[in-house]
């Protein structure tokens, strides 16, 4: 495809509006290693997209080819339709924020934030207000004064968001900005950046490999594997209709039932070990079989439902806001299943079945 066909053919192109960010076979080779698949994607204005994956799934060499912080291979990069491809680093209007901070310690919160003005010969009058402006909105504005070491992790992470917003870049990039802070801190900060992409309406591409954090914050999805996209959509999409088995595994809990298709009674089937189901009304039966993906919440234990499992339960997981159950299937197998308020708790080793409406869930070849 080329770079104007997927401009567009983009789904989230309006009459044919140019995305943000074009990515037309970018591809980055180490000698005989290949980093990152030639790869296709357009990224609107104003959108949050987050690249998740696994560690060697190409994520982050994405995005340095993104910033231009490694040469590529092969392929081009646009920005608003101007091709970007062999630009420096220093010279793209691309913003970054890092895991750690990365913040001067010999200079003040004010004068971190104030650095890329000043590299770019604003104004001093215009520095000052700007500096307090983006201190404000990330609610340090009273800390203007006191250096990065006075500052807890959550604070110095909102200065370097500052700092990045400050002047305004076409395009931010977030490579796992929250992966040093801890979870409670972290769920803060993700409520913190949704916030300020809201307010900015900035494009922003954040990497992570946190699935719950790419669900949280994301506009899109895009879900690499082995070097290549695997998936690009909604959160919603991606975790209720994963259109592979690596996706199906890798975002939330799943209960994966592979097996050969049969015909039965005119409708197509699916034969697994664990019993015989039917299929999602959308999914049309060809080739040998694949794969049926249950989440936890779509099992109930109990259901009067023809696809039905049946196990001897092995742990109970409290955790707080849900509490979920292991059953033994048998041959390996467990299926996990998320109680339901006022659901009863089974006890250890007692054995239940649990059943789930076809349509809840998703089929995978």
């Amino acid at each position: 495809m080329t770079a104007t066909e997927m401009i567009h053919s983009t789904p989230r192109s309006v009459g044919g509006a140019m995305p943000k960010l074009l990515i037309d076979g970018l591809s980055k080779r180490y000698g005989n290693v290949t980093a990152l698949e030639p790869t296709q994607l357009a990224v609107e204005k104003g959108e949050f997209l987050t690249l998740l994956g696994p560690s060697g799934s190409g994520k982050t060499t994405l995005l340095q080819l993104i910033c231009g912080l490694v040469e590529r291979s092969s392929g081009r990069l646009f920005i608003d339709g101007v091709d970007q491809s062999d630009t420096p680093v220093h010279q793209r209007d691309i913003g970054l924020v890092f895991q750690h901070y990365a913040l001067f310690p010999h200079l003040t919160v004010a004068e971190n934030v104030a650095f890329p003005l000043k590299m770019r010969g604003c104004a001093p009058g215009e520095i000052s207000r700007r500096v307090k402006d983006a201190l404000e909105m990330v609610h340090l504005g009273h800390l203007g004064d006191r250096f990065p070491r006075m500052l807890s992790g959550g604070q110095q992470q909102r200065v370097a968001l500052a700092r990045c917003f400050v002047y305004q870049p076409s395009i931010i990039l977030m490579d796992e900005p929250l992966g040093a802070l801890d979870k409670k801190l972290r769920d803060h900060m993700q409520i913190e950046i949704k916030r300020l992409h809201r307010e900015t309406g900035t494009t922003i591409i954040y990497v992570t490999h946190d699935q719950e954090e790419a669900l949280a914050m994301s506009d899109r999805i895009c879900l690499m594997n082995h070097a290549r996209i695997e998936q690009i959509g909604a959160p919603h999409e991606i975790y209720t209709r994963p259109r592979t088995a690596f996706a199906a595994d890798f975002i939330g809990i799943s209960n994966i039932f592979r097996g050969e298709f049969v015909h039965d009674a005119g409708r197509p089937r699916l034969a697994t070990p664990h019993g015989i189901f039917n299929l999602p009304e959308d999914v049309s039966a060809t080739g040998k079989g694949g794969a049926l993906v249950v989440r936890p919440e779509h099992l109930r234990i109990g259901a009067a439902s023809p696809n039905r499992i049946t196990g001897a339960v092995s742990e109970i997981v409290y955790a707080g806001s849900e509490t979920r159950v292991i059953a033994d299937l048998g041959g390996g197998t467990q299926a996990i299943l998320r109680l339901w308020p006022g659901d009863p708790v089974p006890q250890i080793g007692e054995t239940i079945t649990a059943g789930w409406d076809a349509n809840s869930a998703a089929f995978v070849p």
